[in-house]
């Protein structure tokens, strides 16, 4: 099978997207260790990857910490807000240029391992404040590899999900088999999700319009 990267955080999102890919390639997912305040989301990703039967590779990338609450552990976690709010504002969760450097990096050990997609399951349905979910964003940095890489076009960045919402995206999961127990969508790292931060909120309401339990919480 031709083979493909899958950037896997450990959410819902990246375990679909996996899922996804090894539909018709042969996975190998990148799992960032980026200083985030938990580890948890990172041993959610190992062990979503040995589900699915796919390779992975942990790879250390170092922000600023001063950047973003997800680095920061002396900044607050914003707990559910308005959607007006959320559309309107960039989160103190967005980490800067993440997508940006992780996409980049994925580029380079698709180009060293022959590979021919590289698969990420961001979206900006639910993520409207985050400038690096965009379509629009995406599309311009599929031009950047064009010109930027030996591969060029042959290497397509593929963004399965970006328009769908969280409950379309859990339908599609569970259409898929994905191990939603195994996920972990919560910023703060406790036993159980906090049931407030912006994540866990839209995560709820996606499996409360869907009338399913999420197996988080069974």
């Amino acid at each position: 099978m031709k083979k493909a990267i899958v950037l896997l955080s450990g959410g819902i999102d990246s375990a679909t997207a996996l899922y996804l890919a090894r539909k018709k390639f042969c996975p190998t997912a990148l799992i960032f260790d980026y200083g985030q305040r938990h580890k948890k989301e990172i041993e959610s990703a190992k062990r979503i990857a040995g589900k699915a039967g796919c390779r992975y590779k942990v790879v250390k990338v170092n922000f600023p910490r001063e950047g973003s609450a997800l680095l920061n552990a002396k900044m607050s976690v914003p707990t559910v807000r308005s959607l007006r709010e959320i559309k309107k504002t960039v989160p103190s969760t967005y980490v800067p240029a993440r997508n940006l450097i992780f996409l980049s990096i994925a580029v380079s050990f698709a180009e060293s391992m022959k590979a021919e997609v590289v698969f990420i399951g961001a979206h900006s349905q639910d993520y409207p404040g985050y400038p690096d979910c965009r379509r629009e964003f995406f599309d311009l940095f599929r031009k950047v590899i064009a010109f930027g890489t030996k591969y060029g076009r042959r290497l397509k960045i593929y963004v399965p999900l970006v328009d769908k919402k969280k409950s379309e995206i859990i339908k599609t999961a569970v259409r898929l088999k994905v191990p939603l127990e195994l996920t972990w969508s919560c910023y703060k790292g406790g036993s159980a999700p906090c049931g407030i931060c912006d994540s866990c909120f839209f995560r709820k309401r996606a499996f409360e319009e869907l009338g399913m339990q999420d197996p988080c919480y069974a």
